[in-house]
């Protein structure tokens, strides 16, 4: 009887423990450890399962990535979870990821703590999923690179607050990136894509997954390594790939103002890593006047982040020839709108249906009314590519159209647009990139440029 008494006593005591420990860690389990309630699968078809209270993912030959998302978005919080993955696989955490059906068809797409068992031993780095690619490698944290145990559990904590996101691998600090593209989104285990002729099967598995989103700052740990900062600078795949800064971030090398030698004394400003046309009454050309890059361009690829103020109108122009149209207004160039479409008369104007609204080919060709917009006062990514004659136009990486300089359709374009009077318009082989002055405050910052 004293046994049984004992035995019970003990078995109530071990539970208490158990639970007042599960009480003592700090916010709240994101897998219940029985079901995949409140996770949705995206992307690829590999197989995720509950088995002993873990979450295990089965890679399956010829299926893209596959991701096991939470349903709930999160934007501020302190992540932690254990994973065991397999020697020959790669995989990783998503962290304020999206998927949007305009971008890709609805391809996953945010920032990735990565899981790499490999010899590069990149475990904790961040990469952005279908995006920019690398963020933070480890090439430079050789103790990061050690902590990860091949075969075992590993332990992740990930800190996203404002812009800051932090990473460590084992209790040893891995990553510190400032970034701001992305502020909220859901989060996910990937299983990578394997080849078809490759072995299905291969498991990695996730555990003890825990949230907290209210009293950062209390929880927020101090990171011992030197941040990485993206704004204005390349990252490590846009350097191999060839990019460049077309604006340093700092000061006006490299620019100058279409009708003067130097940049312009007045009418734009450079604060806090942002250039900014200040508001002059909405005239064109009228205050400091546009800018212009002094090299000259042929084939390029351009990306550009910009922010507009209510009722704003803008653009970035490209084979900008400065000798032309020495009279009042803008420099001639094909125009990248940037406009407000809901407060902006211009919204309504132009030549051809639609095509002075923000990302068209102003005057000419109207953008996808479908656009991932982001609204006034946050910052929108621009991207314009042209190769041999072929233009495409990309808004918050959607394309949202595409036209051949040079082309009959094109010229019968132009012969029908205010720019009939110029003959060749749009034709040069070369010419400057340019930022207008339209006398609306409109800011800009990562502008890069790749030629190709």
């Amino acid at each position: 009887m004293y046994l049984r008494i004992f035995s019970f006593a003990l078995l109530v005591l071990i539970f208490s423990c158990k639970e007042s420990s599960e009480k003592q860690k700090p916010g709240k389990a994101l897998f219940n450890g029985q079901d995949l309630s409140g996770w949705t699968q995206m992307g690829g078809e590999a197989n995720y399962a509950v088995e002993d209270g873990i979450i295990v993912g089965k890679t399956v030959s010829g299926t893209p990535n596959s991701f096991l998302t939470t349903d709930k978005m999160y934007d501020d919080f302190i992540l932690e979870l254990d994973y065991k993955v397999d020697s020959s696989m790669n995989s990783g955490i998503q962290i304020r990821s999206n998927s949007i059906a305009s971008y890709q068809n609805g391809r996953v797409h945010g920032y990735q703590i990565e899981i790499d068992p490999s010899e590069r031993a990149w475990s904790a780095g961040i990469y952005d999923e279908g995006r920019r690619g690398w963020l933070v490698d480890l090439d430079n944290n050789s103790k990061a690179q050690k902590a990860f145990k091949q075969g075992e559990w590993n332990h992740y904590r990930i800190e996203a607050i404002g812009d800051t996101i932090k990473t460590w691998i084992n209790g040893v600090p891995a990553s510190f990136l400032i970034d701001d593209k992305t502020a909220s989104g859901f989060i996910a285990l990937q299983v990578h894509s394997i080849a078809k002729d490759d072995k299905p099967g291969k498991t990695i598995m996730w555990k003890d997954i825990r949230i907290q989103t209210d009293s950062l700052e209390h929880y927020s740990q101090k990171m011992q390594i030197a941040p990485v900062t993206t704004k204005n600078t390349l990252t490590t795949s846009e350097e191999k790939d060839g990019w460049k800064m077309l604006w340093d971030g700092k000061t006006t090398e490299g620019w100058r103002g279409a009708r003067l030698e130097d940049f312009p004394q007045q009418g734009w400003e450079i604060k806090n890593g942002i250039l900014t046309v200040l508001a002059s009454g909405g005239a064109e050309s009228a205050a400091g006047g546009d800018i212009v890059t002094e090299k000259l361009y042929g084939d390029f690829e351009l990306k550009a982040d910009f922010k507009i103020t209510e009722g704003a109108n803008s653009g970035i122009k490209y084979y900008v020839d400065t000798d032309i149209n020495k009279g009042p207004g803008s420099s001639i160039g094909l125009e990248y709108q940037i406009l407000d479409d809901d407060k902006h008369p211009d919204a309504k104007l132009g030549n051809h249906e639609g095509s002075r609204t923000v990302a068209s080919l102003y005057d000419l060709i109207k953008a996808d009314p479908d656009k991932p917009i982001h609204p006034v006062g946050a910052w929108n990514t621009a991207r314009i590519i042209s190769k041999n004659n072929h233009v495409e136009h990309w808004l918050n990486g959607t394309k949202v159209l595409e036209y051949e300089r040079g082309s009959e359709d094109f010229r019968k374009l132009v012969s029908e647009s205010k720019y009939a009077k110029w003959d060749r318009f749009g034709e040069l082989e070369e010419g400057r990139i340019l930022l207008q002055d339209h006398g609306n405050r409109v800011s800009f910052k990562n502008i890069k440029i790749k030629t190709l």
